[in-house]
Order: C-alpha cells, then structure tokens, then sequence
C-alpha cells in the first residue's frame, strides 16, 4: 500500500493512514479523520483555558475591594459609631452600649431642646462626648433647688437619675448650646467646662445598637446617651 508523506512528518503520515481504510472489494474508503493531540498541545489549551479565569477572579476581586472602600467612606460620611464609656447618663444609657449617629441630621438646622447629640469636648478635641441639649442660643438656664429652669420655666424631667444638687445661672450666646447628662450628678457637662460651640456638635444619636437585646430607637423627649 502506497501512503503519501504529508507535511508534518510521521505525525501526519499516521493521521493519514487512520484516515483511509480497504474494504473486502479491493477500494479504500475514507473514514473521518482522527486527530490525535500531543501533550503538549493538551498543556497549552489547558493553560489558555486557566488564564481568562484568573483574570477574571483578579477583577472581580478588585471590584469587591473598590466597592468595600466606597461603601466605608460613604457609611462614614452620614454616621457615627460611639460606645456609652461611663455611667454620666444612667438610667437613660447604660455603660459599654453602642449608639449610632446621624451626621447629617444637623446640616441646615440647629439641635433643638432635648436632643441627643454627639460632639468634640471643647476640653479635649479628641474625645466624643454624648448629652442632651438643654439650651439652645438665646435661653437663660438657671439651676437652683432641684431644678433646671429654661427662661423661668421649669423643666419637668423624668429621664434624669436625681435631681442636680448644684446651683448656677448661664446665657446661652449665639453659636453655643447648653448641654447636660442626665445623671446630674455624675456627669461633666455644661455646668461644668461651660457652654458647648454648636461647631463641635458631630451628629444626631438615633439608636441603640448593641448590646442587641437593648436595641432601641432613641426618643429625644425621654432618654439621652452619654461618654463621660
């Protein structure tokens, strides 16, 4: 039998003889061809086939970096996390409870009386302190017998722990508020260091967190949190 020798050499001499056949009548007939692959062909497909899929684990996992880093700083831009470090606002807050913060709730407006507000102690810049605003720009706050007074009205305070035992007479300029924690007694505020610059205030305090059995909304008539 005569077989033609092919480009490709042996290789392509055996591919050829698998491709004709003869059949009892003396003819050859041809059959479809089979290809045989090195293995180095197999290697090189294998590896062609693994490269699209490790640049596609690369970018997605860029991706999934980019969009962490995006999401971070945006949470950021709108909220706070604080810890409750000290016992200045018992019963309202208790220690070691974590608050968030709307950061934006003071953008165009001004607290108003009875919120509960995160803000840089005027004291130590670096420190994030948590009172309820008693004071706004304008008012009079008088302290005496017991009592917190707005302009001559008495505050009627069911938050508080006690009634302060200290006395003292503050206005409250424009740009500042009159900040206080509701365990009077135990608590460094306005009536301690003075009137808090409306420019330290950080943000809103709109919930308790966690622990999660003490997950709450905060009602700014009722309660208050604070970081002594």
């Amino acid at each position: 039998m005569f077989l033609p020798i092919l480009p490709g050499g042996e290789f392509s001499v055996k591919k050829q003889y698998n491709a004709f056949r003869k059949n009892p009548g003396g003819t050859y007939l041809e059959y479809p061809q089979i290809e045989e692959r090195s293995e180095e062909l197999t290697q090189s497909e294998e590896s062609t086939q693994d490269s699209p899929s490790i640049k596609q684990f690369l970018v997605d996992l860029l991706e999934t970096i980019i969009l962490a880093v995006v999401l971070f700083f945006a949470i950021n831009a709108v909220s706070a996390r604080v810890r409750v470090d000290g016992f200045s606002m018992v019963p309202t807050l208790q220690d070691g409870e974590y608050v968030l913060v709307n950061r934006l709730a003071y953008r165009n407006d001004l607290p108003t009386r009875g919120d509960i507000i995160v803000f840089a102690s005027p004291q130590a810049p670096n420190l994030d302190l948590i009172k309820r605003v008693i004071g706004l720009p304008g008012d009079t706050v008088r302290i005496f017998d017991g009592a917190v007074q707005i302009n001559g009205q008495v505050l009627e305070e069911p938050y508080i722990a006690a009634a302060p035992v200290y006395n003292g007479e503050w206005s409250v300029p424009e740009g500042h508020l009159f900040v206080l924690g509701d365990n009077r007694n135990d608590s460094s505020d306005s009536h301690a260091w003075g009137l808090l610059p409306t420019e330290n205030v950080i943000g809103k305090a709109i919930l308790i967190y966690w622990p999660i059995p003490e997950w709450n909304l905060i009602n700014h008539v009722e309660t208050v949190a604070a970081i002594r």
